[in-house]
C-alpha cells in the first residue's frame, strides 16, 4: 500500500454496525478503564499491558477486547456530549496499542476486525462538533499503523471461511478510507470469489452456523453498499451470493424478529442487517421481515427449503392476514450435514418451535470456545444438548474442541408436502456412533398454527433412545405439568406441549440456554425415554395457548 496523503483523517467509510456500540455505560466504563467482554468485567486500565492484561482467563475475553469496540461507544458519547475524557480515554487506549503490540501479533480475523472499528471509532469522533483533532502526533502515528497493518493483512488472509471474509472485507474498507478505489475493487474481486466458495447454490454459508451466517452477510452487503457509494462496479457474483444469503436470513428469522443459535453463534436481532439487504438489493421483501411487516411487501414463500445446506423452514404465515406478525408459527429443522470447521453442533433432525408469541423450543446456543472451561464446550456442542434424540446417550460424531474428525453422520431430507394448510416435512439421519435409524416428521396445522411431531427409531438391536425438548428459561419457573390417561401434558409460556403416549418415563431435568457467549441462563428440559427397545416412536404436539 503506497504511503497515506490523509494523516489527519481518513476517509468516512459505510459503517454496517452504525446502529450498535452507542452505549453510554459502556463509554463510562471504558473511561474508568473498565471492559466487559464474554461475560465477565476486567480493569486493565485505560493504558493496560495489552500483551499481558487477558493472561489466564477465557481466550474469547482477550479476542473481543483487542478489537477494541469501546472505541465506537466513546465516539458515540463523546458525539452526544462533547466531553473529552470520550476522546481522552481511545487516544490513550489506541496510543498504548500502537506502541505495545506488534503488527502481526493477533490472528488476521482479530486485526481485521480493530481495523474496522479504528475506522468506525475515528470517524464518529471526526463527524462530532467538538472534534478538533487527535492529541499532536496521534492521527498521523495510527494512519501508520493501520496502512502496516493493512499491509500485513492483505499478504496473510485466511485461506477460507468466514474470517476471509472479514478481512477481505476489511481490505475494501481500507482501499476506501485512503482513497484508493483501484485496490478497492480489487478487493471486491477477492471478496466475489470467496463468496462463490464460501455462500451454496441455495444460500447457506458453508459452515451452517445462523449467526456466523448473518456475519457474513453484513460484510457482503457492506462492500456492496460501499462499493455503490464510491461508484465502483460490483462483481456480479458478489451480488448474487449476497442475494441467495439474505434469503436464507430471511426465512430463519423468528417472528419476534430474532434469529436462533444454531451451531455456533448467538440468539441474534438482525433486523438492521434485513434493512440493509433491503436496501442493497431492492428487495421489498426483506424489508418487511426487518420491520415484522410494518413496511415492505409480504414474502411470496411461506415455507422455505434449503437442501444442501440442510435448513426446512416453516411458517404459518407473514403477519399479512388475520394473524399478527409476531403471532405466527415458525419452525426450523436441521436436516443436512454438519458445518464446515470447527463451528458445527451435534445437532441433525433438531428443531426450533416459536408459537403464541414465543420460542417454545430452543437450541441451547454455544457458551464458550473455551476447552479448558469443564465440560461445557462439550455439553453445548453435543447432541443431548439439542432437541432430537439421542441413541446410548452417544453424541452423533465423536466429539472434538474443533473440527470433528470422520466418519461424519448423515441427514437428509425425505419429503415435504404442503396443500396449503398442512406444511410437512420428512428427514431421516444416521450416525456411525450406533446402528439406529431416525426418522422425523414434522407437520404443521397453520390454521392452528400448531405441530404434530412423530420421531421412529429403528435398529436391529435394542437401545435407550431419549427424545429432549429444550425449553426457553423463561419456562423455568412456569413448567406445569399434568399426567392424564394416555398423554403428559406441559403448559409453558405460549404452548401447551403433550407427549401422546409416551413409550417410557417422561421427566424435567435442568438445562441451560446461551443467549450470548459466556452468558448460560437455567432452562428446564424434557426428557422422555424409552429403554431396551429395538424401535420406538415418540409423538408430541405443540400447540399455542
Amino acid at each position: 500500500m503506497p504511503p497515506a496523503t490523509l494523516a489527519a483523517a481518513p476517509l468516512p467509510v459505510l459503517c454496517v454496525i452504525d446502529h450498535l456500540h452507542r452505549s453510554p455505560a459502556v463509554a463510562d466504563a471504558a473511561v474508568s478503564g473498565r471492559f466487559t467482554h464474554a461475560g465477565r468485567e476486567l480493569a486493565p486500565g485505560r493504558r493496560p499491558d495489552w500483551l499481558r492484561a487477558a493472561d489466564g482467563i477465557d481466550e474469547e475475553w482477550g479476542i473481543e477486547w483487542v478489537k477494541l469496540y469501546e472505541g465506537l461507544d466513546l465516539g458515540a458519547a463523546f458525539a452526544a456530549s462533547g466531553d473529552r475524557r470520550y476522546l481522552d480515554a481511545w487516544e490513550d487506549l489506541v496510543d498504548s496499542f500502537c506502541r505495545q503490540v506488534p503488527v502481526g501479533h493477533h490472528t488476521s480475523d482479530v486485526s481485521a476486525r480493530r481495523i474496522q472499528n479504528w475506522l468506525y471509532a475515528w470517524q464518529r469522533f471526526a463527524a462530532a462538533p467538538a472534534y478538533q483533532g487527535l492529541r499532536s502526533g496521534l492521527a498521523e502515528r495510527l494512519v501508520a499503523r493501520i496502512e502496516a497493518d493493512v499491509e500485513h493483512l492483505a499478504a496473510h488472509l485466511t485461506p477460507e471461511r468466514n474470517h476471509r471474509t472479514l478481512e477481505v472485507y476489511t481490505l475494501v474498507l481500507a482501499a476506501l478510507a485512503f482513497d484508493r478505489p483501484g485496490e478497492a475493487s480489487a478487493a471486491l474481486h477477492l471478496l466475489a470469489d470467496n463468496a462463490a466458495t464460501d455462500i451454496g447454490d441455495d444460500g447457506v454459508h458453508r459452515e451452517r452456523s445462523s449467526d456466523y451466517h448473518c456475519l457474513v452477510l453484513r460484510s457482503l452487503l457492506g462492500a456492496i453498499a460501499a462499493a455503490g457509494q464510491a461508484g465502483l462496479a460490483v462483481p456480479p457474483t458478489l451480488a448474487s451470493r449476497a442475494d441467495r444469503a439474505a434469503t436464507v436470513a430471511l426465512h430463519l428469522q423468528r417472528p419476534d424478529g430474532t434469529m436462533p443459535a444454531l451451531s455456533d453463534g448467538d440468539q441474534g436481532d438482525f433486523r438492521a442487517l434485513l434493512a440493509l439487504a433491503a436496501d442493497v438489493l431492492d428487495r421489498p421483501d426483506l424489508r418487511w421481515a426487518a420491520t415484522l411487516g410494518a413496511d415492505g411487501r409480504a414474502p411470496d414463500e411461506v415455507g422455505a427449503t434449503f437442501a444442501a445446506g440442510g435448513y426446512a423452514v416453516q411458517r404459518s404465515g407473514w403477519g399479512d392476514g388475520p394473524v399478527a406478525y409476531s403471532d405466527e408459527a415458525w419452525a426450523v429443522l436441521d436436516c443436512g450435514p454438519l458445518g464446515d470447521g470447527g463451528h458445527g453442533h451435534y445437532d441433525q433432525l433438531s428443531v426450533e418451535l416459536h408459537t403464541g408469541g414465543h420460542t417454545v423450543v430452543v437450541d441451547p446456543g454455544r457458551y464458550t470456545y473455551d476447552r479448558d472451561d469443564g465440560p461445557w464446550r462439550h455439553w453445548f456442542k453435543g447432541t443431548a444438548a439439542h432437541n432430537t434424540v439421542t441413541v446410548d446417550g452417544l453424541d452423533q460424531v465423536t466429539y472434538r474442541p474443533g473440527k470433528p474428525r470422520g466418519p461424519f453422520p448423515q441427514a437428509l431430507l425425505v419429503q415435504r408436502h404442503d396443500d396449503g394448510r398442512y406444511d410437512t416435512v420428512v428427514a431421516e439421519a444416521t450416525s456411525p456412533n450406533h446402528d439406529a435409524t431416525h426418522t422425523r416428521r414434522l407437520r404443521l396445522c397453520r390454521v392452528t398454527r400448531s405441530w404434530l411431531i412423530e420421531d421412529e427409531l429403528t435398529a436391529p438391536s435394542p437401545h435407550r433412545y431419549d427424545l429432549r425438548w429444550h425449553l426457553s428459561p423463561e419456562a423455568w419457573d412456569a413448567i406445569r405439568r399434568r399426567d392424564l390417561p394416555g398423554r403428559v401434558e406441559l403448559t409453558v409460556p405460549g404452548a401447551r406441549i403433550t407427549i401422546v403416549d409416551p413409550p417410557g418415563p417422561v421427566r424435567i431435568a435442568a438445562g441451560w440456554v446461551s443467549p450470548s457467549y459466556g452468558l448460560r441462563l437455567p432452562a428446564p428440559v424434557v426428557v422422555v425415554t424409552a429403554d431396551g427397545a429395538s424401535s420406538t416412536r415418540f409423538t408430541t404436539e405443540v400447540i399455542p395457548c
